[in-house]
């Protein structure tokens, strides 16, 4: 019997039509590549109320979760994982620091598929690159 998938949420936070991306520290699991900021939905969480809540805890990020952009299982060797991608916007993204990455950036859609990312994430950045929600990315 497969295992159920790990759900994750994952938040396309815009501040200037620019994309938040966060570089996983070294004493965790695939350390050094980029990822959107986000977690794993707790039993029974609603993606959004998952991302409002790993946005604080993880940035100190106060923050609203919007429509979800894309939905994406991807299978590791420790078992799959389901990507749950929402636009967010945060009430004050000005001075940002993680508890769980090394490094915050924001980088253009366009540049997305130039960092190193997570596999489960590549799909979203070439989306976001290729401007499917350009409308959406606007501020």
């Amino acid at each position: 019997m497969t295992p159920p998938a790990i759900r994750v949420a994952a938040a396309v936070l815009v501040r200037g039509g620019r994309v938040l991306l966060a570089r996983r520290a070294a004493h965790k699991s695939q350390a050094g590549l980029w990822e959107f900021p986000g977690g794993k939905l707790e039993p029974g969480e609603d993606p959004a109320a998952a991302l409002v809540r790993e946005l604080k805890e993880e940035l100190g990020l106060d923050a609203t979760a919007g429509p979800e952009l894309m939905r994406r299982a991807h299978d590791y060797d420790f078992g799959r994982v389901e990507l749950i991608a929402l636009l967010c916007r945060a009430r004050d993204a000005g001075s940002l620091s993680s508890t769980d990455h090394d490094r915050l950036e924001w980088a253009a859609p366009a540049e997305l598929p130039s960092y190193s990312l997570t596999p489960a994430d590549i799909p979203l950045a070439e989306r976001l690159a290729r401007g499917d929600w350009s409308d959406l990315l606007g501020s």
